[in-house]
C-alpha cells in the first residue's frame, strides 16, 4: 500500500473538526474493523516528514494494518482532534503536555505506550557557553504551559534566572524575580523559537524545531537531563480516548514503534543522537499522567 499523508492546516483542521463525525476505534455496528484497508487507522503526529515515519508505516502496514498518518502544524491540534473522532491515536506530547491538556479542557485522553524523552536545549547564535551571556539580554522560552516551565528549569539550571520558590513544573515567565536574574525571558510560540535566534541572545527550542532548522542537538549550551528518572513526565507517548486503551490494533502500534529497531535508527538520526528511549508500561504511564493532572488541578 503507497504512504499515505494528509497535512491539516490550523484553518482547515478546525473545519475537519466541525464536520467530523465521530470515528470508533473498534468498529461500530457495520462499521469495517479498525486497521482494516476500508477503516485505516489514522495516527496524528507533528513532522510527518520525518523519514523514520515511512520506515513505521511500512512496517505496520508489513503486519497487515493499513494506517493514514495525518500532520498536523501545531501542537494545539492533535489533541482536539483526537478527542472529537478525527484521529484514532496521537503521538507528539509527553506526559506533562498531555495532563495541561485534560486538565484545562476536562478531557480524558490517556497513554497507551512510550516512545522516547528527549532532553530540552538551550541554542544560541551569539554566544558559545552561557557565562558569555551579557547580563540584561534577552532569551526566549516555548508559551505553551509545560515546555515553558520546563525550559525556566532550564534557565535556572543554568544560571540565567532565578524562579519564585525554586521553580516547579508549573512556573511560567512571571515567576522569574528579575532583580536575581542575569536575563529577561519572554514567551513565544514554540514554532518560532527557532526563528527568534538572531534576535536574542539565546532560545529554549523544542527538539522537533532543532534538527528542521539546522541546528545540531550538541551545539545547545545547556539542556536537561533526559535519563533522570525525574524526567518521566517529559516522556513522549501515544495517546488514545480513554475508551480504547485496550484496543488491540492501536496496542500493536506501540509494540512495533518500540521494538522495530529500523524505526528507532531513524528516531535517533532525526533527534541528532539524543533519544532516550523508553518502554514504560501503559499503567505507569497512566499513573504518571494521573498524578501531575492532580498537581495541576490542585494549583
Amino acid at each position: 500500500m503507497s504512504r499515505t499523508i494528509r497535512a491539516i492546516a490550523p484553518l482547515a483542521a478546525l473545519s475537519l473538526l466541525a464536520l467530523a463525525g465521530c470515528a470508533s476505534s473498534a468498529g461500530g455496528a457495520g462499521e469495517p474493523e479498525l486497521g482494516t484497508e476500508e477503516n485505516p487507522v489514522k495516527l496524528g503526529v507533528v513532522g510527518a516528514s520525518d523519514p523514520y515515519w515511512a520506515v513505521y508505516e511500512e512496517a505496520v502496514e508489513a503486519e497487515g494494518i493499513a494506517l493514514d498518518i495525518v500532520d498536523f502544524t501545531e501542537y494545539t491540534q492533535p489533541n482536539p482532534a483526537l478527542s472529537e473522532g478525527e484521529l484514532d491515536i496521537n503521538q507528539f506530547q509527553h506526559i506533562q503536555y498531555l495532563a495541561d491538556y485534560n486538565a484545562s479542557s476536562g478531557d480524558d485522553l490517556q497513554p497507551i505506550g512510550a516512545t522516547a524523552i528527549y532532553p530540552l536545549g538551550l541554542y544560541s547564535e551569539k554566544y558559545d557557553s552561557v557565562e558569555d551571556i551579557p547580563d540584561g539580554e534577552t532569551v526566549v522560552v516555548p508559551n505553551d504551559a509545560t515546555n515553558q516551565a520546563r525550559g525556566l528549569l532550564v534557565l535556572q539550571e543554568a544560571g540565567l534566572i532565578t524562579l519564585e520558590d525554586g521553580g516547579n513544573s508549573f512556573s511560567t515567565a512571571e515567576d522569574v524575580i528579575a532583580d536575581e536574574s542575569r536575563v529577561e525571558v519572554k514567551a513565544v510560540d514554540a514554532a518560532i523559537t527557532v526563528t527568534s535566534l538572531p534576535d536574542v541572545a539565546a532560545a529554549i527550542i523544542n527538539n522537533d524545531f532543532v534538527t528542521k532548522a539546522g541546528l545540531e542537538p550538541s551545539a545547545a549550551i545547556a539542556q536537561d537531563d533526559p535519563a533522570d528518572p525525574s524526567a518521566l513526565p517529559y516522556v513522549n507517548i501515544f495517546a488514545v480516548k480513554a475508551d480504547d486503551i485496550d484496543d488491540e490494533v492501536l496496542n500493536t502500534l506501540v509494540e512495533i514503534y518500540q521494538t522495530n529497531q529500523d524505526v528507532l535508527d531513524g528516531v535517533q538520526e532525526v533527534s541528532g543522537g539524543t533519544a532516550v528511549f523508553a518502554a514504560t508500561p501503559k499503567d505507569e504511564l497512566q499513573t504518571a499522567l494521573a498524578e501531575v493532572q492532580a498537581d495541576i488541578q490542585g494549583q
